[in-house]
Parts: C-alpha cells; sequence; structure tokens
C-alpha cells in the first residue's frame, strides 16, 4: 500500500494543479479567490489549478498561497496534503465573526487558542489536547502588525461546522459562557492538524462580521464593504510576515508532545 508521504506528494499537484516543485518554503493559506488574485498580481505570478478543488500560486522568491476553499474538512486536507513539502512555517489569513464588544468590524486577531466544537480535529488527538499556534510565528507576525500601525486583539476562537447558527439561542448562550474572542470554521482544525503534522503554523484573521448583535450579522454588501476597507492591508502583513520571518524572524522548532 502506498505510504502516506508518497500519496501527499500525489494528491497535493492533482489538488491544486501545481508541480510539487514550484511549493515553496513559507505557505499563506486563505479560502479568498480574490486574495490569490491580489498574490498573483502583487508577484506577476501564474495562479495554478483554476479547475481544480484548490488555486496555488508562488512567488519568484518562494512564497506560496493556497486557496484551499471553505470549513473544517478542506482545512484538515491541505494541511495534511502539505506534508509532501513540509513547508517551515504556515500563515492562515481568513475572517472571522466577532463575539466581543471589543471585537469590531476590521479589527484582526491573533489568536492564542481554538476551541475544538467542529469535530473533523477529533480524528487526529482526543478533544483534551488544546489547538494552539506556534508561539514564534505569532510574535513575528504581531510585530508585523505594530510595524504597519494598526491593534491586534488576542483570545481564544471558537471553531464551528455550522454555517447558520445566528438564531440557534442555546448556541449564542453557549458561545457567551465560553468567554471566545471569535468564530470561525478553520482555526482549531488548522492548529491541530499543523501540529499533528509537525507544521508550524500561526492565523491572522479579520473580523468580518459581530454576529451576536442584530445589526452586525454578515451579509454579501456587509462583506464586500469589509474586503473593499481591509483585505489588502491583511494580505499586505500576511505577505511580509512570511517573506521575511525565514531571515528574520526566530527559528521555529517544533515541540513534540
Amino acid at each position: 500500500m502506498i505510504d502516506k508521504l508518497e500519496l501527499a506528494k500525489n494528491w497535493l499537484p492533482r489538488y491544486t494543479g501545481m508541480p510539487l516543485d514550484k511549493f515553496g518554503d513559507y505557505v499563506l493559506l486563505t479560502n479568498f479567490h480574490h486574495y490569490m488574485r491580489s498574490f498573483a498580481n502583487h508577484f506577476d505570478c501564474d495562479i495554478y489549478g483554476e479547475d481544480k478543488p484548490m488555486q496555488a500560486a508562488t512567488s519568484r522568491s518562494g512564497l506560496t498561497m493556497i486557496n484551499f476553499g471553505i470549513g473544517s474538512s478542506n482545512m484538515a486536507t491541505i494541511m495534511d496534503l502539505l506534508i509532501a513539502r513540509q513547508p517551515r512555517g504556515v500563515l492562515f489569513l481568513g475572517k472571522c465573526g466577532g463575539l466581543k464588544k471589543s471585537s469590531e468590524i476590521g479589527h484582526f486577531i491573533l489568536p492564542n487558542a481554538a476551541i475544538r466544537g467542529e469535530g473533523t480535529s477529533d480524528d487526529y488527538y482526543p478533544s483534551s489536547v488544546p489547538a494552539l499556534p506556534s508561539f514564534k510565528m505569532h510574535k513575528y507576525v504581531s510585530e508585523k502588525i505594530a510595524e504597519h500601525g494598526h491593534e491586534y486583539r488576542t483570545g481564544v476562537v471558537y471553531t464551528t461546522n455550522r454555517r447558520v447558527w445566528e438564531h440557534d439561542e442555546r448556541f449564542r448562550k453557549r458561545l457567551k459562557s465560553l468567554t471566545c474572542i471569535a468564530i470561525d470554521m478553520e482555526t482549531a482544525t488548522f492548529f491541530i492538524v499543523g501540529h499533528y503534522n509537525e507544521i508550524a503554523r500561526g492565523a491572522l484573521l479579520l473580523v468580518s462580521d459581530v454576529p451576536v448583535t442584530p445589526e452586525g450579522v454578515k451579509t454579501e454588501d456587509s462583506d464586500r464593504e469589509v474586503t473593499e476597507n481591509w483585505s489588502e492591508i491583511h494580505l499586505e502583513m500576511g505577505i511580509e510576515a512570511m517573506a521575511e520571518i525565514g531571515i528574520k524572524g526566530e527559528q521555529i522548532r517544533h515541540f513534540k508532545y
């Protein structure tokens, strides 16, 4: 039977359309096609996989961006397939819903942990294993945010597989009791599968809505406004962080439990 590594080497190009030798040592993950287009325009590079489940592009300097889709299962898939390249660091540029008054639309969040409410991560580790980022990566990303003069929040993100939960009062009360700062659909899976595969990882999230308030629920119009006002700086900080961390950042060593 083909082993996991050989399977990943076969499937990563199959899912993205990009040859294995085109993937760089540092990777940006997103689930927004306009981030991919902006990345490709910024570096004047080709986007592979327009007819594939995922798209990928790599700059001449070796920074790769992948649009993996949406949700925890897709996140687990790409983090498993990346063992084919074993990147030195992966940063997830995602959006999240704010759950605090301090989590205003347009704010950035560097989650210091995520609650595993999505179920997918249970296939990798028992529920008692915390979903955590790599500290040194977040430390470097935080420096980049400060250089740009932006504020950011830290806190715990709740990750769920549910897309429409805003009118479920019991679920809303549970979120409040957990004191989470934000909610999304990928971060806990990203942290856990990254840990499982010994990949250094970090997440820079952009608050795109505040779904616990009547006026804060995301719509197509409100999401477009967030994209127009904040997505470029979100991407710019991610690019700078991952393009420079290998040169200026502290060495990241994976700790095995």
